[in-house]
C-alpha cells in the first residue's frame, strides 16, 4: 500500500526566514534609494549655484566700467528655489584688474535657512 503525502504549505519557520530575507532586502533598497536622492539634490544644488555664479560674473564682465571695490548681496528665484548671491569685488596688484568672489547660498526650510552651495572666483579686467 502506498501512502500519499499531502503538501500542507510552508512551515512557520520557513515563512519567518522568507520574511526576514525580504525585510533585509527592503532595508537595503531603501538605503540605496535615500542615498541616491540625497546625492541627486546635492549635485542639483551645486549645478544651479554654478550657473548663477557664472551668470553673475558674466554680467559684471559685460559692464562698460571696471567694478568698484565693494561687497553686496542680492536674492533671486531661480529654478524653483530661492537664492542669496553675495558678490565681493577686491583689488589686485594690477590697478586694471579686479578679483570677484561670488558666494551662492540656497535657502532651505521655506526661506529661513541659507545653506552655502558654492564659492566662485574670477577676475575682471579693463577693456
Amino acid at each position: 500500500m502506498t501512502r500519499c503525502r499531502h503538501n500542507r504549505g510552508f512551515t512557520l519557520l520557513e515563512v519567518m526566514v522568507a520574511l526576514m530575507i525580504f525585510a533585509l532586502f527592503a532595508v537595503a533598497v531603501e538605503r540605496a534609494g535615500s542615498q541616491y536622492f540625497s546625492h541627486f539634490e546635492r549635485i542639483e544644488g551645486k549645478t544651479l549655484a554654478t550657473w548663477i555664479a557664472q551668470n553673475t560674473l558674466a554680467k559684471i564682465r559685460l559692464a562698460t566700467n571696471l567694478p568698484s571695490v565693494s561687497e553686496n548681496s542680492d536674492e533671486l528665484d531661480y529654478a524653483d528655489f530661492h537664492w542669496k548671491v553675495t558678490t565681493k569685488v577686491s583689488t589686485t596688484g594690477d590697478p586694471t584688474i579686479r578679483r570677484v568672489d561670488i558666494t551662492v547660498d540656497q535657502y532651505q526650510n521655506n526661506g529661513r535657512d541659507p545653506r552655502q552651495q558654492l564659492v566662485f572666483s574670477g577676475f575682471v579686467g579693463k577693456n
